[in-house]
């Protein structure tokens, strides 16, 4: 797949995965709002700038493996890979509909390029981790990169995953984490507080980078850098605003887990719109 180098280009994709994101789930009048929103920086970077995958051949055996942890946020998967080319954008349209290859949570085996099935929080982690070992193991060169949220961390199979990974010397695989501090019920730190985070995964022999979700260039850099890691695996810990765009749900963690309205839609398309605007003028870096 041709790599897009602009980064006034991986902006302005972003914004638009924003407003087929929203449109899919009004159509859908179902699914999670806040996160799909804050992490379409992260997954613009890494579709279309550092992995390394072909959408014309999604089985292709020498791709780079992504894995969504957190499978409630795949309204911002499907959108990302249908501007990357695995389906037609019009199928957007059908998530969580009855017989979709669009489901509530991915299937692996439903849609050509979805590498796991998720549902459960707290299972990426080893997924991904038995992924990157096979790799070692065949001598192969492909990166694993696994999307996670920060609520997850909650759960003890992610330790497991984590654990198993450093014991391993995974230097192949890279975590991303949404670091929104929302989950359904409140902010994490109310409910179950997970800082100092970055010590945590440094404690059990991780590289961490931290870095501001929204900035695309810094993204990239941090992604790059993990792949050229020695012996260790990787977190990049992504500061990331749940809701990013619009501003009535920003950090707000109600839209967790509703989606919009048509009349929300239209209020959110026309803020999304003028940071388009805003982008293509270079007033947004």
């Amino acid at each position: 797949m041709e790599r897009l180098t602009d980064l006034k280009t991986l902006r302005l994709k972003a914004n638009d995965i924003r407003m087929d994101l929203l449109k899919a789930l009004v159509a859908a009048n179902s699914g999670h709002t806040a996160g799909p929103l804050g992490m379409a920086d992260v997954f613009t970077a890494l579709f279309f700038n550092v992995a390394n995958f072909n959408p014309a051949e999604p089985h292709w055996p020498e791709r780079d493996r992504i894995v969504l942890s957190n499978g409630h946020i795949c309204p911002v998967l499907y959108t990302t890979m249908a501007h990357a080319g695995f389906f037609p954008k019009e199928e957007l349209m059908t998530l969580r509909k009855l017989g979709t290859r669009l489901q509530g949570h991915p299937h692996r085996e439903t849609l050509p390029g979805l590498e796991n099935t998720s549902g459960p929080l707290g299972s990426g982690t080893s997924q991904a981790a038995g992924m990157a070992l096979a790799f070692k193991m065949d001598k192969t060169n492909q990166h694993v990169w696994c999307l996670t949220s920060d609520g997850e961390q909650q759960e003890g199979n992610t330790w497991e995953g984590v654990m198993f990974a450093a014991a391993k010397h995974l230097d192949n695989l890279t975590v991303i984490m949404d670091r929104n501090y929302i989950q359904i019920d409140g902010n994490t730190e109310d409910i179950m507080p997970l800082d100092p985070l970055a010590d945590k995964y440094r404690s059990f022999n991780w590289n961490v980078l931290e870095v501001d979700g929204h900035n695309m260039e810094a993204l990239i850099d941090a992604m790059n850098q993990s792949k050229h890691m020695h012996d260790k695996p990787t977190l990049i810990l992504a500061d990331v605003v749940p809701g990013k765009g619009v501003s009535f749900m920003q950090n707000d963690y109600v839209w967790h887990g509703k989606p919009p309205t048509k009349d929300e839609l239209a209020k959110a398309l026309v803020e999304l719109t003028a940071e388009r605007t805003l982008i293509e003028q270079d007033h947004i870096q």
